[in-house]
């Protein structure tokens, strides 16, 4: 028999968890918002962001529980460090200018590493909810949607915010990824 109390309570589980999920990739986007960002890039970035937002949890709900106690910290542990390295590398290319290039993620390169390292963390979910019987279609495409839409929302904000910063908006953009990263490792 249907539970309705039952489905509603694990549909809000997996939304509370899409939207969290996405805090990630809304923290990325103003990041690189403040570098500066066309439209036509926000809806790139965000497309990606967001198949990886549906790809990595699969991924890690095909994985199950083989691996969930193993891959759990060192996941969340990989994402901040490679937060705390593009962070970091963005801080220092715009402190020395344009001697050293930062990670362009106008570049199909980088807007992989960006949404990989925004969606790592999806991966390691997805082993935990690879364990419980939960809907699999309806959960990846939540968290896809959520990851989209909050890159969209992210990337908007740090495009208006990089309009008054002027030069400062990619140092900025860094000491944000770099102290996520942090939160990541702490």
């Amino acid at each position: 028999m249907f539970d309705v109390s039952e489905a509603t309570g694990q549909m809000l589980t997996i939304l509370v968890m899409a939207v969290a999920l996405g805090m990630d990739a809304f923290s990325l986007g103003i990041g690189i918002g403040l570098k500066g960002v066309r439209l036509r890039e926000i809806l790139k970035l965000s497309t990606i962001i967001a198949v990886f937002h549906v790809l990595m949890p699969l991924g890690g709900m095909m994985t199950g529980q083989y691996v969930s106690g193993l891959l759990g910290g060192i996941a969340t542990s990989a994402a901040g460090a490679l937060l705390l390295l593009l962070g970091g590398h963005m801080v220092y290319s715009s402190l020395r200018g344009e001697a050293v290039d930062s990670i362009d993620h106008r570049t199909v390169w980088g807007m992989l590493v960006f949404s990989f390292s925004v969606s790592i963390d999806s991966f390691s979910v997805g082993i935990s909810l690879g364990m419980f019987s939960t809907h699999v279609l309806l959960t990846v495409l939540m968290f896809g949607f959520f990851g989209g839409l909050m890159s969209v929302l992210g990337l908007m904000l740090g495009r208006r915010a990089s309009r008054s910063l002027g030069g400062y908006g990619e140092a900025l953009g860094g000491v944000i990824l770099f102290s996520f990263g942090l939160l990541f490792l702490i």
